[in-house]
């Protein structure tokens, strides 16, 4: 993947989002911050599910922000690339789960299917 594909988040960039929309960019920080913090779970569990979810939605930015986050609280590589198989199966999981729609299909059109 080339590196230009996705801009670096840079420290314009962000200060252009908040300059553009000031407060829906605080109540996001905010939200985040909230979203982060030890509670049920802890930090360091909270970004490994970030890791595991940024891997399914493919955001780059997100998996390197979570990674981060998750190595300074903590987390093990192992514990990175156990979440990052978690998101895999997760993601494979919806196509065969998924696969059932297309089984029917099937079934559908060899029971309307005229037999000779």
């Amino acid at each position: 993947m080339p590196e230009d594909l996705y801009p670096s988040d840079t420290r314009d960039l962000a200060k252009m989002r908040r300059a553009l929309a000031p407060e829906t960019e605080a109540a996001f920080h905010a939200f985040s911050q909230k979203v982060f913090a030890d509670g049920a779970l802890p930090e360091k569990t909270k970004h490994l599910i970030a890791v595991a979810v940024a891997h399914v939605t493919q955001c780059p930015y997100c998996i390197r922000g979570h990674t981060k986050a998750a190595l300074r609280t903590g987390a093990a590589p192992e514990e990175l690339t156990e979440a990052i198989w978690v998101a895999a199966e997760m993601r494979a999981g919806g196509a065969y789960a998924h696969s059932g729609l297309a089984m029917d299909e099937i079934e559908k059109f060899a029971a309307a299917k005229p037999t000779t």
